[in-house]
């Protein structure tokens, strides 16, 4: 009797688990510092995603917009406390020192990001969450913000697989994802249901083996050389991959 060829399997890996990220850990970057999101960075948070004029930035998150201070105060008092998403806020460095001698809640916050779906036994994790106020959005600080949640992910915490999802109608996540370095893995369609609405959600991905290639093009396009004197880039992100 002929013998069964074995069947194909996955290379050995470690099975030592990754870290769970910290709400205390701070990352320090050019442009901007992330510090754990406190109830406290409501105050300077809220004049830049309230109103109707900023409802648009909350149409694919889970929260609906905010138009009440005490509110949203409240939402950030449950982000504060979460483990499983860990939020952070985006400080700009310039905004930083200044900010540091008055209490947290008079920071001139420009942001907010998250780790979510974080599997320290898989050692996959996900970036999400993400709202970038008008004040971040299309600048050199938003990239680093992404540079540094990845840098942190895969060299400080250990993980080997770091996860972007958006609603597959969000065509700006869509492509700031390929842009950062994620590669496309396909839509889920049918996948949730959001504000009572259908959200079919496209999955991205970026591997700890591909993290040195992607990491050397975020410190090119980072570096100041790269601008010029009107802050416009030079070459593109994706420039410095190929």
């Amino acid at each position: 009797m002929a013998s069964r060829p074995p069947n194909p399997l996955g290379p050995i890996v470690s099975t030592n688990a990754a870290q769970r990220p910290s709400h205390a850990t701070r990352m320090v970057g050019r442009y901007v510092t992330l510090v754990g999101l406190t109830a406290r960075h409501a105050d300077g948070l809220f004049p830049h995603i309230s109103g109707p004029e900023n409802a648009h930035l909350w149409d694919y998150m889970y929260d609906d917009p905010f138009d009440d201070l005490a509110v949203f105060r409240a939402n950030l008092e449950v982000k504060e406390a979460s483990q499983d998403p860990t939020f952070y806020a985006v400080l700009l460095n310039s905004q930083v020192g200044e900010a540091e001698k008055e209490d947290d809640d008079k920071k001139n916050i420009v942001g907010m990001v998250s780790y979510l779906r974080i599997d320290p036994k898989h050692r996959s994790i996900e970036v999400g969450n993400i709202v970038y106020t008008p004040l971040l959005q299309r600048t050199a600080a938003a990239t680093e913000t992404m540079y540094l949640m990845a840098r942190h992910a895969f060299e400080d915490l250990g993980y080997r697989r770091y996860e972007w999802k958006c609603n597959a109608l969000n065509a700006p996540s869509r492509r700031a994802a390929p842009r950062l370095g994620f590669t496309f893995e396909g839509v889920f369609r049918k996948h949730l249901i959001v504000k009572g609405r259908n959200r079919d959600t496209a999955w991205y991905s970026m591997l700890d083996d591909e993290w040195p290639n992607v990491k050397q093009a975020f410190e090119a396009w980072l570096d100041p050389a790269n601008f010029d004197s009107e802050r416009k880039q030079k070459k593109r992100l994706d420039e410095f991959r190929q």
